[in-house]
């Protein structure tokens, strides 16, 4: 996992409340056990139509979306069948922080265990950057706080050891290898 102590980029908006983990990457997709790849596939019952096409208007695939690494969503954002396919997808994507004003825990566990930052922000916060497609914005693990471009900021929360592991491109077993020196302290205080 790569280390993420800040996202800074344009933002990339899709209002839409309830997007459900079926929504983000569709269960015809998830047949593999990798991640590489999912993100063509992202959103793509939205983004393209019975046949293939593409279906105009889609944020993502604005020219500005292009490099985006923020995604903005409506409220209760990663709803519905846990997944880590979901926030696979959205990574390979180039997505590195979905902010929203509410998001689903168990999407918010997978993100972080995934190297996606899960950013719920207050209420007012949110309404300005939904009301802001494109802008850039800014997602700062170290001060835990969001800045829009237009000097908008807000604080966002997330549980210590999430934290820990994002800001140091860690997964689970990357963290207790990192214990390692302590787990054998231990051991050799209990031999003892």
């Amino acid at each position: 996992m790569e280390a993420i102590r800040r996202v800074a980029s344009r933002i990339v908006v899709l209002p839409e409340r309830d997007i459900d983990t079926d929504q983000i990457i569709p269960a015809r997709y998830l047949k593999t056990t990798g991640s590489k790849g999912l993100g063509q596939w992202l959103f793509t019952d939205w983004r393209r139509d019975a046949n293939g096409r593409p279906r105009p208007g889609f944020p993502l695939d604005d020219p500005r979306a292009g490099g985006a690494s923020i995604l903005v969503a409506g409220s209760n954002f990663g709803c519905g069948s846990s997944r880590e396919h979901a926030p696979w997808a959205l990574f390979d994507a180039g997505f590195r922080a979905v902010v929203s004003s509410s998001i689903a825990d168990i999407f918010r566990a997978n993100a972080a265990k995934n190297g996606l930052v899960p950013v719920v922000v207050p209420v007012d916060l949110h309404e300005a950057m939904l009301a802001a497609p494109f802008s850039f914005a800014t997602v700062d693990l170290e001060s835990m706080t969001v800045a829009l471009e237009s000097g908008k900021t807000g604080s966002f929360s997330l549980d210590r050891f999430a934290r820990h592991c994002l800001m140091n491109g860690l997964d689970e077993l990357g963290f207790l290898i990192e214990q390692q020196p302590l787990i054998g302290a231990w051991e050799a205080a209990c031999e003892r």
